[in-house]
């Protein structure tokens, strides 16, 4: 996930829509806790989301990072996906090959190596598992649907992330086809081992649009005054967790979203214990993080 949204507010939310500021203009970032928002802190432990797999511990987005996650004990896990030149959908982070694998030396005259200038068949030879560890040389980077299956397998539940979707038109409903096809959109997963995000609020209404019955996030820390817009499509604000204080969650859960059910925060990236707690402590429903063990255990000692 990228520390900002790719596009505007106004551009995203159509006519009136409100411009969206940053996230230091938008959310309180004093810790003191109001007596209101002590109020609607909640009190059950926030879930524990794996980053990109446990991309701390084994190559991100990648078959090994989600196994890696559920060996671990982790049951939810976060992905980004993008489409091939010729129209395969793939876990892949940057919209370019080249800090995860080594496309470089396979295709040295194809800069800046995009991922939509890659064919499937391409990209199915790349290595890229060497630049984290040489333990993990040959690992690949999966397709949505051989990830999706590895999901399955491991019992694993998924924030699945549209990344720059304006990059791919259209990205939306193929992913949602992918997810049908492997047995994710029914009424099982969809109730609760499901949620798709983005930084783009378009491509979100998008997926509200199209399957309504969806859980949705919207990656980004709109000013408290937009929320009730956002919720109209979108059942999380899911902020940065430099971003947030007790107040604005406060703010979020306050509000319903399309499901006629609190609006939720899941907060990234947090890899060490004094952030985690205190992501805890504000209420937050959900920490996103690369290292997953470290904030189980911060949690539990909290």
């Amino acid at each position: 996930m990228y520390a900002r949204a790719a596009v505007t507010t106004a551009a995203l939310l159509g006519a009136g829509a409100l411009v969206l500021p940053t996230a230091t203009a938008t959310a309180q970032t004093s810790s003191t806790r109001t007596p209101a928002a002590q109020s609607a802190v909640r009190h059950d432990r926030p879930l524990v989301v794996a980053h990109r797999g446990a991309s701390a511990y084994a190559p991100e987005n990648t078959l090994a990072a989600i196994d890696k996650a559920r060996d671990m004990g982790f049951r939810w896990v976060e992905n980004d996906v993008q489409r091939t030149r010729d129209g395969e959908l793939v876990i892949m982070h940057d919209d370019t090959l080249k800090r995860t694998t080594n496309v470089e030396e396979l295709f040295p005259d194809r800069a800046p190596w995009k991922v939509a200038d890659f064919t499937a068949a391409e990209i199915a030879k790349l290595d890229a598992g060497s630049w984290f560890s040489p333990k993990y040389a040959g690992e690949r980077v999966p397709t949505l649907e051989q990830y999706m299956r590895r999901v399955s397998h491991n019992h694993q539940k998924l924030v699945f992330e549209f990344k720059k979707p304006e990059l791919y038109p259209g990205i939306e409903k193929e992913g949602l086809r992918v997810l049908r096809d492997t047995g994710w959109l029914d009424k099982h997963h969809v109730k609760s081992k499901l949620v798709i995000q983005s930084f783009s609020a378009d491509s979100v209404k998008t997926v509200h649009k199209l399957r309504p019955d969806v859980k949705t996030g919207f990656l980004g820390t709109p000013a408290v005054a937009d929320l009730p817009a956002y919720a109209k499509f979108a059942d999380q604000i899911n902020s940065t967790h430099t971003s947030i204080s007790a107040d604005y969650v406060s703010a979020i859960h306050a509000l319903k979203g399309p499901h006629g059910k609190p609006l939720e925060i899941f907060t990234w990236t947090v890899n060490d214990a004094p952030n985690a707690v205190r992501a805890a402590g504000f209420g937050v429903d959900g920490i996103i993080t690369n290292t997953p063990d470290v904030v189980r255990e911060a949690l539990r000692e909290d």
